[in-house]
């Protein structure tokens, strides 16, 4: 595996913070556009919106940025696209009621800010 890629914790990592970022991606797609989603109108819900937008933004910046650090290219390549691959089976998985509405979006915020935190203490 070492000649593959010789950071095996580092691409596992990767993959971790890929697969949350494309969950958080599947999502927040469900969202848009608004006037479909009169329960995500209210102050709660549009200000979990904006902030997981911001969250996502810097976790998928993150995630590159330490791909770019830390593993080749190629790896990333692979690893970044099975994890959009097979993250819509974990996203059919949820209960609707968690993956839809203010319970998704929470559940979703605290997976963004927990990578946040990690690649924030990884830097």
């Amino acid at each position: 595996m070492h000649l593959i890629e010789p950071n095996v914790v580092g691409l596992l990592i990767f993959a971790l913070l890929a697969s949350v970022g494309s969950l958080s991606v599947i999502v927040m797609s469900g969202v848009f556009p608004l006037a479909t989603r009169p329960d995500l109108a209210r102050p709660v819900g549009l200000g979990l919106i904006v902030i997981n937008l911001i969250l996502l933004a810097l976790v998928l910046y993150g995630t590159i940025a330490f791909g770019v650090d830390h593993l080749r290219w190629t790896s990333m390549v692979i690893v970044g696209g099975l994890a959009f691959l097979f993250t819509p089976g974990l996203f059919n998985v949820w209960p609707g009621k968690w993956r839809d509405g203010v319970l998704g979006l929470g559940t979703i915020t605290l997976g963004l800010a927990a990578s946040a935190y990690f690649l924030g203490t990884m830097s």
